[in-house]
């Protein structure tokens, strides 16, 4: 695995938690593409809207990555469209794909197997605190 992968994947949700748009764009590949509950959109100004509207805030709590690829299992809370900007909470799995230094693929998934399937990861490619 390159550690730089899961460093700039890191980097990418502590700043989306943050909502600093700044960084999330220096982090992300310009056509960066982005696969949610709604479908695949790409590029820059969808992830500023997208992060600016969902008050989107993640706490990951199992990592897993291989390469260019890091899946991580959080819990999430964020304001949603179909709930009138209401709150939701879930727990989900983001799926990055990190290409020199910048996060050229992100998708978000219900269930922790389907990201790790997607992503071709298993359980064995887990990251221990502390490695």
């Amino acid at each position: 695995m390159q550690k730089d992968s899961l460093e700039v994947a890191q980097a990418w949700q502590e700043a989306a938690n943050k909502q600093d748009v700044e960084k999330l764009l220096e982090l992300s590949e310009t056509n960066i593409e982005i696969v949610g509950p709604r479908g695949v959109a790409r590029g820059h100004q969808l992830l500023q809207e997208w992060v600016s509207r969902a008050g989107l805030k993640l706490e990951t709590y199992q990592i897993f990555a291989k390469d260019t690829v890091v899946v991580m299992a959080q819990h999430g809370t964020w304001r949603s469209a179909e709930t009138n900007d209401k709150e939701s909470t879930a727990d989900v799995a983001t799926v990055f794909h990190v290409v020199d230094g910048k996060v050229t693929y992100l998708a978000r998934y219900d269930r922790l197997e389907e990201a790790l399937s997607k992503a071709n990861l298993c359980l064995d490619d887990e990251i221990k605190s502390g490695a």
